[in-house]
């Protein structure tokens, strides 16, 4: 697989399905690259947690979690950990997240809190801090190293968490399309900053910030997708995606900031140029409606995911590893 070199339209434009994995029972939740190793993790419905090696395209390990199940993820530092939240029983148990290994399958820590699902699940680049956004109106912030919460923030509406990529910033979205900024070393004295997508208020369904900290990729419910100045909240560019009710998409970054790839909700791909402010490609999903998508971070290659786990890679390479009876050129 050819690693990470300065992206151009024709690159992006030549991606294609490198290979696909379907043997998974129902959607996939979540999926997460780890930042340094060539790794992803992933969940699904069918309650498992499972890794790839993304370099050679291979399964490395499933796990399932019948007790808890397995909704959003993300890797910790460590290429073998990670967080999960709970799908099952937050009434009775409260245990909303864990920490996971998954060298031996053994939950490492508990962190009770949340009430109702985990919607927003992130981890600080630089620390053992993470985030937590929770449908019962709270943002929790955590550290792997211990069970108790360290912060709450309340708030309205549906929150969605991310770190910049230095770990100094975070961004809260919150009802009517308002995205907070806090500095994570003194997030107690409230936001510093607040921005509005004017005339926009769909709440946010997730936020990425670009790898230079400059951009920020706001997606909302209703499949409208923004590129902000992270620093003054212009807005830089703005796509618009076909609906898909109650099903929520997911846009990506490329890893220098140029492009961005969404899932839309009839089905199709698409890849833009921030400067240019134009499509540049449109491929077929084969899997119906994305509701996953992660570009990798030192790789030309992205993920994307409905009930069928798909690798995208530059086309030179045109052999394609079938890992579950999906035939990539009819669909599925």
């Amino acid at each position: 697989m050819t690693t990470l070199t300065e992206l151009d339209d024709q690159t992006v434009r030549n991606m294609s399905i490198g290979a696909v994995f379907s043997d998974f029972v129902g959607k996939i939740n979540s999926v997460d690259f780890h930042r340094t190793e060539d790794l992803l993790v992933t969940t699904s419905e069918d309650d498992s947690v499972r890794l790839y090696n993304i370099a050679n395209a291979t399964l490395l390990k499933t796990t399932y979690h019948k007790k808890h199940g397995a909704d959003r993820i993300c890797f910790t530092h460590h290429p073998s950990s990670v967080i999960c939240s709970s799908t099952y029983n937050l009434d009775s148990t409260g245990e909303s997240l864990r920490y996971l290994s998954m060298y031996d399958n053994r939950c490492l820590r508990y962190f009770k809190g949340h009430k109702e699902r985990v919607v927003s699940l992130c981890m600080s680049p630089i620390n053992d801090s993470f985030m937590s956004g929770s449908l019962d109106h709270s943002v929790r912030i955590w550290d792997l190293r211990v069970n108790a919460c360290q912060g709450i923030l309340r708030l309205r509406g549906r929150p969605t968490v991310a770190y910049d990529q230095q770990g100094l910033v975070f961004a809260v979205a919150m009802e009517g399309g308002a995205i907070k900024l806090f500095d994570s070393r003194s997030y107690d004295k409230g936001p510093f900053d607040t921005f509005f997508v004017g005339g926009d208020t769909a709440e946010v369904s997730d936020i990425k910030f670009s790898n230079d900290g400059k951009s920020m990729l706001l997606t909302t419910t209703n499949n409208n997708i923004y590129v902000l100045d992270a620093y003054g909240g212009e807005k830089r560019c703005g796509f618009s995606l076909e609906p898909s009710p109650n099903v929520a998409i997911e846009a990506t970054f490329t890893p220098d900031g140029q492009y961005v790839v969404s899932g839309s909700g009839d089905g199709t791909l698409h890849a833009w140029s921030i400067n240019m402010r134009n499509e540049v490609a449109c491929w077929n999903s084969h899997i119906g409606v994305a509701t996953c998508l992660k570009w990798a971070p030192r790789r030309a290659m992205f993920v994307a995911a409905s009930s069928v786990l798909t690798f995208w890679i530059p086309n030179n390479s045109k052999s394609i590893v079938d890992s579950g009876n999906v035939e990539p050129d009819t669909g599925v």
